[in-house]
């Protein structure tokens, strides 16, 4: 039997990117996956909603409940808690994929989007640590997933864009200090970042442009990763700041070729933000 049949998976921003790639890899082992995001009705520029998503993991095998969420109210996330957690008795993963992005400096920087980036980065993953956390201690094996990078305090990452810097490394301090918090009850947090570019929004819109996609990996990459980390026993593997290719690599697989954006710059493709 899959490993991840059954198990009741909360993804933040599972609309597209690789909180979509997820939802879909998860769905085949037969999961049922709450697609969870504010995209609930087409967006102008960017594709997926969290109903095309849902009809998508319907098709692969899992079951899909999709849920317009703003991770910025915790009031309503408390409620998505509460109610997934009631109706099937616990909660056995959360991945806090959902994100927001601005590579500017302090001067740059409005306060407006300074707390935009603290709210749904940080903040949301302490959201759902403390609201979920009744339900994740029934399951068998709960893991807390959180897309963010390991704390690297080099100047070249402090300089130019320290709000979001500061708003991801927010999210991996809080992961180290939730793992060691609910370790008394088995729960695994972990948090998960790509050793390069992701072909996502972020990178096209944020980073770079269209042109910069071709220097980056499917979002595939990292639904892998995260299938290996959900798999795993909670209470023996927690704490970790993981990398996309080392979770992979420790599972035997070799071949990154596949998740190539474009095989033709494969031996271009660039080192995400934070890395060395």
């Amino acid at each position: 039997m899959p490993e991840l049949k059954d198990k009741v998976i909360i993804i933040t921003g599972a609309s597209r990117g690789i909180g979509r790639a997820m939802a879909l890899t998860f769905a085949k082992e037969g999961a049922i996956i709450v697609i969870a995001a504010k995209s609930d009705k087409p967006h102008p520029k960017l594709p997926g909603t969290i109903h095309t998503v849902a009809e998508e993991v319907e098709q692969a095998g899992g079951k899909a409940i999709p849920v317009a969420l703003d991770v910025r109210k915790e009031l309503a996330v408390k409620k998505l808690c509460d109610e997934i957690g009631q109706e099937f008795g616990r909660i056995d993963a959360i991945i806090n994929n959902a994100g927001a992005i601005s590579l500017t400096s302090v001067e740059d920087t409005s306060p407006k989007r300074y707390d935009l980036m603290q709210q749904i980065n940080s903040r949301a993953v302490y959201c759902f640590g403390h609201y979920a956390l009744p339900y994740l201690k029934q399951s068998k094996n709960p893991h807390i997933l959180n897309l963010s990078p390991p704390v690297n305090l080099r100047e070249e990452w402090l300089k130019d864009f320290s709000p979001y810097t500061l708003s991801k490394y927010g999210m991996s301090i809080l992961s180290k200090g939730m793992a060691a918090e609910f370790k008394e009850y088995g729960i695994a947090v972990n948090t998960l970042w790509p050793k390069t570019y992701i072909a996502t929004a972020a990178i096209e819109f944020a980073v770079g442009d269209k042109e910069t996609l071709n220097y980056a990996r499917k979002p595939q990459i990292m639904a892998d990763a995260a299938q290996v980390i959900l798999t795993h026993p909670s209470k023996d593997y927690t704490g970790l700041w993981l990398i996309d290719e080392e979770v992979l690599k420790a599972g035997r697989i070799t071949d990154f070729s596949q998740y190539a954006y474009n095989p033709d710059f494969e031996d271009k493709i660039k080192l995400d933000l934070f890395l060395d």
